[in-house]
């Protein structure tokens, strides 16, 4: 079924063909892998350097094997960076506390062909961290009958300190 908006016809939300493609890990079902990152004892002038910052953010991308789409990043007075490297697979963002040492990090990946969790270990290296740690968490679980979006929140795949 289609409806018209402007002079286009569309087709139904529940008519749309899936296109993402699925995990299936552990026999588990899902869209995507969010990993949720803290760097800490950070280099502060790494944090503090939003030409390093977005560097090393894209540079992490390209690492896991994620397709760049788009960037931004701001440098914040008196001190920070903030920013978002969206990919095809999703995104990796960012934001930093130079005067703490400490980097906040979101790696957000979809499908098959990246691991966000190589993003961390190259920021973590890059960021010269002597301490660090991530959640993973598993997002868009799916029952594995009908294939359709199970409405339950997201599941922690795993969480590594060190």
């Amino acid at each position: 079924m289609y409806n018209t908006v402007g002079n286009k016809m569309i087709k139904e939300a529940h008519e749309l063909e899936v296109t993402s493609q699925v995990f299936n890990r552990d026999g588990q079902l899902h869209l995507g892998q969010h990993v949720l990152a803290e760097f800490f004892e950070c280099d502060p002038n790494i944090l503090n350097n939003i030409d390093k910052v977005e560097k090393y953010m894209v540079d992490a991308a390209l690492e896991c094997g994620a397709t760049i789409v788009q960037k931004c990043f701001h440098m914040f007075n008196p001190h920070g960076v903030s920013g978002v490297v969206i990919i095809s697979e999703s995104h990796l963002a960012i934001h930093t506390w130079p005067e703490l040492g400490y980097a906040a990090v979101d790696l957000f990946t979809c499908g098959d062909k990246c691991d966000p969790k190589v993003a961390y270990e190259f920021l973590k290296k890059k960021f010269n961290s002597s301490n660090a740690m991530f959640t993973e968490l598993k997002r868009g679980m799916l029952d594995e009958q009908s294939h359709e979006v199970a409405q339950k929140a997201f599941q922690v795949a795993q969480e590594i300190a060190g």
